[in-house]
Parts: structure tokens; sequence; C-alpha cells
């Protein structure tokens, strides 16, 4: 993993966490968040403290695969959502509370489409300025085609864009654009931004079983890929809940042939155990409640999380994280996740509300 080496100059914020010569501990209470969630065990990232810039469901895309949903609000349209220096100064606030070497990156990742925040650049250099821990976006792409997206883009340490398939028909399929975005503007916007860009450009390609892990499919995303040139190609699949109730995720004989489709610089990227840090009942419901709209986890996952709590601590905690009304369960391929209460997770394939 890519990481910058600290940089004296920006010795103020080390300073802030520290208190009497002793680095502050990872159990000291953290202050409520809007913005900043985490940190998250991310596939990519490793211990990634996230920002979220936009509304929940706020994008360009509507996903077939989406673990947040089906969009609520399509928009082809950037705008200061939220304000800029509000969220920096709160992920300033949170990063002071967090000891050196436990947090491998800060990602700005939406809820929906982050690229939709027209002060992004601005919020990257701002944070350049507040950390030296590396700074990845992951973003669908899709304005990559805006000459300006692309340069307020350049700070970012990493970036992470989607590709899903190689032709417009399943581009259509998978993804579900804004009407505004064609497949030749958004394979366009990735290579330009692949052109002038110096980190490292890492695409991610969901594999739907059936879908895009045949033989064509794969054929026609590496002709595409090629166009691109990324430093890397992540396979994934989804394992978190799907908008879709049909999407099922591809095995491993999907993951096999697309490795072999897409040439040497293509990674299976196996999914790795979310790990929950709930030391005690104390902030709890609210680190929680501030990170599963953003990253959905599973009942066994959250079960697994309490499991060092006394038994009356984990009744008391799940009777408030169900009278918060803030998050809900939802079943995908009989499993239960536990996702935003405004998320909407059709339970067949013909429900459209």
């Amino acid at each position: 993993m890519h990481i910058i080496p600290p940089n004296d100059s920006r010795q103020p914020l080390r300073a802030r966490i520290m208190e009497s010569g002793k680095e502050i501990s990872e159990d000291r209470p953290k202050p409520p968040t809007r913005y900043v969630f985490g940190p998250v065990s991310s596939r990519r990232l490793g211990r990634s403290l996230g920002i979220d810039p936009v509304p929940t469901k706020t994008c360009n895309w509507n996903c077939v695969y989406c673990q947040l949903g089906r969009t609520k609000s399509m928009t082809g349209t950037r705008g200061e959502y939220f304000p800029s220096e509000e969220i920096v100064r709160e992920a300033e606030e949170v990063l002071s509370t967090h000891a050196p070497g436990t947090i491998d990156w800060v990602t700005f990742v939406g809820s929906g489409e982050t690229l939709l925040h027209r002060g992004l650049g601005r919020m990257l250099r701002r944070m350049k300025d507040v950390t030296d821990i590396p700074l990845a976006v992951i973003t669908n792409g899709s304005l990559l085609s805006d000459p300006v997206v692309r340069t307020e883009l350049l700070p970012a340490d990493a970036v992470l864009p989607s590709l899903d398939g190689g032709t417009p028909e399943l581009f259509r399929k998978i993804n579900r654009p804004h009407p505004g975005i064609p497949f030749h503007h958004h394979l366009g916007g990735l290579q330009a931004f692949s052109r002038d860009y110096l980190g490292k450009f890492l695409v991610e390609v969901m594999l739907i079983r059936g879908v895009n892990d045949t033989d064509g499919a794969l054929s026609d995303l590496a002709v595409a890929m090629d166009r691109i040139s990324p430093d890397a190609i992540h396979l994934s699949r989804p394992d978190r809940p799907p908008a879709e109730p049909w999407v099922a995720a591809t095995d491993e004989e999907g993951f096999i042939k697309a490795m072999s489709i897409l040439g040497s610089v293509a990674k299976v990227l196996h999914p790795v155990e979310s790990v929950l840090h709930l030391e005690g009942p104390k902030g709890a419901l609210e680190n929680l409640l501030a990170i599963l709209p953003r990253h959905p986890l599973s009942e066994a996952q959250l079960q697994r999380a309490l499991a060092h709590w006394a038994p009356p601590d984990v009744s008391a905690f799940m009777s408030s994280l169900e009278a918060s009304r803030k998050v809900k369960r939802t079943r995908r391929h009989a499993e239960s996740f536990w996702v935003s209460s405004e998320a909407r997770f059709p339970s067949t394939r013909s429900d459209h509300s």
C-alpha cells in the first residue's frame, strides 16, 4: 500500500494528538459527526476514515448492485450540498482523536456520487494541509469527462472509479446512469484522467453473475480497460445488500475467467471481513449510526462486534438501535443487513416503489 511519509511541516495536527507527551488512546470518546465516519475496514484501502460530502443517495447513477439501495435523487448537477469548510473542520477534529498509525487512508466516499460536491477540489487541498495521511477518492468516475473535475482531483493520492461494462448496453443495464451521461463520455473521461493523473488510478469492476462475467462481456471490458490503462483493476462482487433482488455475485470461476481475460493488470479483490470496533456501550450507538447509512453491516457482523459485551448491555444496545428509527433491517439472499432507514430495497424485481 502506498503511504505518504510523515511531513514535519504538518506538525500542528500531530501536536494536537498528543496530551502530556502521550498519544491519545483509541478509547478516547469521539465527537459527534455529521460527515465523517469510521474508520472502517476497506477491501482496497485498509483502515479507512470516510468523509461523506453528499446527501444520502444523491447520485447520477442508480446501480443495480448499490449497497445503499436505489437512488432517491438522480441528478447530473454539481452543488455545494454541505459547506466545504464545515466538512474539513469536522475531519480535522476527528483526526485529532486518533493516534498516529491507526488510520491508513482518509477517503472521500459519498453515500451518493462523491464528485457531485463542487467543493471537492477545495477540500482535497485543505486536507493536504491538515494531515500527511494519504487521501483517496472513491467515485463512479462519470464526471471525469469535465476537465474542471479532472483538475480538482489531481491532489488525491488515489482515485478509484468504476467501470462495470465495456459496452453502452451493459453500462445502461448495470449502472442505469442519468440521461446526460452516455457511455462514451464516461469512458472518454476515464481515459483523459488516466493520461494526466500521477497518483494511483485503480478501477473497480463489480462482477454480477450472468451479466458481466461472461466471456463476451469480459472481452468487451478488456478492450475498454486497454484504452484507459489503469494501475490496477480491482475485481469485486456484491457481498453487501444489492439494490435489486435479482443481483447475484459471481463465483470463483467468474473471478478466474475475469483474471484470464483482463490480463496481467487484473487483481482479484476478495472481500475483507469488516471489523467493527465497539469497545463498550459508551458512544457506540452514535458511532454505529454514523457508519451504517454509508457502510451496511450484516446481522452476523454486528453480533460478533457485540460478543464481548455483557448480555444486558447487548440487549439495551439493540433496543436503542431499533428505537433510533435511523436504521432498519433488510434481507438479501437469505441474509439480514442493517441499512439506513431511508434506503430503498425492493423485495421483488417488479417493485418500483
